[in-house]
């Protein structure tokens, strides 16, 4: 575990939720860290790395979602959890979003946790035109992380 400034880490989580609510895409990667990381909820085994697939990923993402309200958020140090309600087309959806912190108070990882089922489902059918379009990111995302 590592020391996270909490001013700079709180400034950073709060700029993360103005961005993804007004859907300002370089406004939200500018919080996240060069290799910040974006493990996916439908697989589990999908970790998407760095801000250019991650820009990908989080504007088919984002883009997708409607009514977008953040709810609470929880923790402090290097680990924030955010609340979060939202649609999917006629679909309810909450998330959990994890979120890891580096030293600088960006985001280096994020891990959504979304629900229900039937909502993440809708949320991969809009996802996957968006994705195909970008093979690149889908190839790199499945390669193992490399160990140092």
């Amino acid at each position: 575990m590592h020391t996270v400034n909490d001013d700079k880490a709180t400034d950073a989580v709060a700029r993360f939720r103005a961005a993804t609510s007004a859907a300002d895409y370089d406004a939200m990667l500018a919080t996240l860290t060069p290799d910040a990381t974006l493990i996916s909820p439908l697989s589990g085994r999908l970790v998407f790395r760095g801000k250019d697939d991650l820009r990908v990923l989080l504007t088919a993402a984002y883009g997708g979602l409607s009514h977008l309200r953040w709810t609470d958020q929880i923790g402090e140090g290097s680990r924030r959890v955010l609340l979060a309600e939202a649609a999917v087309g006629p679909f309810r959806l909450t998330e959990a979003l994890v979120l890891e912190l580096a030293e600088d108070g960006r985001i280096r990882a994020l891990s959504p946790h979304l629900r229900p089922w039937l909502t993440l489902t809708a949320l991969a059918v809009w996802l996957s035109p968006a994705l195909l379009r970008h093979p690149g990111v889908l190839f790199r995302a499945m390669r193992k992380a490399r160990t140092p």
